[in-house]
């Protein structure tokens, strides 16, 4: 079954499939975190620069309690690509019912918990005394839309496991422009501060959630069941935890990972907060095209697993992979010349910009690593290698706390080892990822077909 808004990504060009769907995929990303971005730029500017170090502290401690939900929704969109492929649209239905279960349970058990343990978690963090209140009013309120990022992301997985990546778009474009303006009436006219920008994005995603799912029901022909495909089916919802389990396992990981490099990082003072704020935003959106590829490379690979189509897989990885060296000859030169005008979009101090500056030439020589991760990823995980996830998140835990604080301690380095950190970690990872692809378990881990394994 196939109409506009369903692709069947197992006939055709690999790489014109690809590229159609990974080009949607970045044009939402880079919506997304340019509405993310704004978060920060309308902090920085109107607000204060410890207002914008207050956001950025609570950013490793909110992904933990997000990471859940962003595996589980990896997970479904795994079975149902898989499903899809293999021309299975009963289990498609059955997939696509069952995973809202699945996520809800998630959305509520973590958004309570991030609630109730925001404060005792920046406290340990050490998150430094004049941002601190600013930081637990903002993960609380971020942690009570938890629901509507899981829907939105739990939607655009499903959409996408069919090969609809421009569904989302849409309804990210409209969320984008939507947090913009609620972004300046809360904090320039209301005055709201940081609890402003954190009210903006929730319901700016809670729009993007409910018009994906409403357009969803009414044009898309698998979101049309009987009411005997809604009940709860075991089967379907242990396959959706033991493929998003591993991956929430993982982003959870790398969480960890993250709250302990921003413990490190609160040591240095609010400045320092501020600037490594700053460079992870423009970080995320440079990830933005390898993101898009690997899902786009997820999505497909799922989809001819399902088929048995095992050298269209291997094709398709080396199509993305040439695709995203080009990308990251072109983000080089950028980062290292471009660096002062890229920072002076977030904030005013100078002290930011100049830290700013120097930081971005440091992680942008690893760039390529990153993107080696990227597509890696998705291809093992479109493939059903739950394993591989949790050795990514393990190889990023041990990069980032084993580099961080030892590199800091060494005299000429100091600061700076907290963006060389987050570079080795990259090469390490970007090594495991090779070796995991090359190694060929990931052919026999189809979760629809228990004979889908070739040599």
């Amino acid at each position: 079954m196939e109409n506009s808004f369903v692709k069947d990504m197992t006939i055709g060009s690999p790489v014109k499939l690809l590229l159609s769907f990974a080009l949607p995929m970045l044009i939402g990303n880079l919506f997304q975190q340019f509405y993310n971005m704004v978060d920060s730029m309308v902090v920085g500017k109107y607000v204060s620069a410890d207002a914008l170090a207050a956001v950025g502290a609570t950013g490793a401690v909110n992904f933990l309690f997000f990471s859940i939900c962003f595996g589980m929704s990896t997970g479904i969109g795994i079975i149902i690509s898989q499903y899809f492929g293999a021309k299975d649209d009963e289990y498609v239905r059955r997939s696509i019912a069952n995973s809202i279960y699945v996520l809800m349970t998630a959305a509520v058990v973590m958004g309570i918990l991030g609630f109730v343990l925001a404060e005792p978690l920046l406290k340990f963090l050490n998150t430094p005394e004049n941002i601190i209140g600013d930081s637990i009013l903002y993960m609380r309120i971020t942690c009570l839309g938890l629901m509507a990022v899981a829907a939105y992301n739990g939607i655009s997985s499903v959409l996408r496991a069919l090969g609809d990546s421009k569904t989302p778009l849409i309804f990210l474009i409209i969320a984008a422009l939507l947090n913009v303006v609620l972004d300046l009436v809360f904090v320039i006219v209301f005055h709201w501060g940081v609890a402003g920008v954190a009210i903006a994005t929730i319901i700016s995603q809670g729009v993007s959630a409910l018009g994906s799912i409403l357009f969803a029901f009414i044009r898309n022909p698998y979101f049309r069941m009987e009411r005997s495909y809604l009940k709860p089916d075991r089967a379907i919802i242990k396959k959706c935890i033991r493929l998003g389990f591993p991956m929430a396992l993982q982003s959870s990981m790398i969480a960890v990972s993250l709250v302990v490099l921003q413990s490190i990082v609160n040591s240095f003072g609010s400045v320092v907060v501020a600037t490594f704020t700053v460079t992870s935003r423009i970080e995320q959106l440079v990830q933005q095209p390898y993101h898009s590829l690997a899902t786009a490379l997820s999505t497909y690979t799922g989809q001819n697993i399902g088929a048995n189509q095992i050298e269209r897989v291997k094709s398709g990885f080396r199509k993305c992979f040439l695709i995203m060296g080009v990308f990251t000859l072109c983000m080089l030169p950028l980062a290292q010349f471009c660096g002062h005008t890229i920072m002076s979009l977030f904030t005013n101090e100078v002290e930011v910009i100049s830290i700013g500056v120097r930081a971005l030439k440091i992680t942008s020589w690893f760039y390529l690593y990153l993107g080696i991760i990227y597509i890696t990823r998705g291809l093992l995980n479109g493939a059903g290698d739950t394993m591989y996830s949790l050795i990514n998140g393990v190889m990023e835990m041990i990069g980032r706390i084993g580099f961080a604080k030892p590199l800091t301690m060494i005299p000429g380095v100091g600061v700076w080892g907290l963006w060389i950190a987050t570079g080795l970690t990259w090469f390490i990872t970007a090594i495991a990822s090779l070796i995991r692809y090359w190694d060929g378990k990931w052919k026999r881990k189809s979760v629809v077909q228990a004979s889908n394994c070739c040599g």
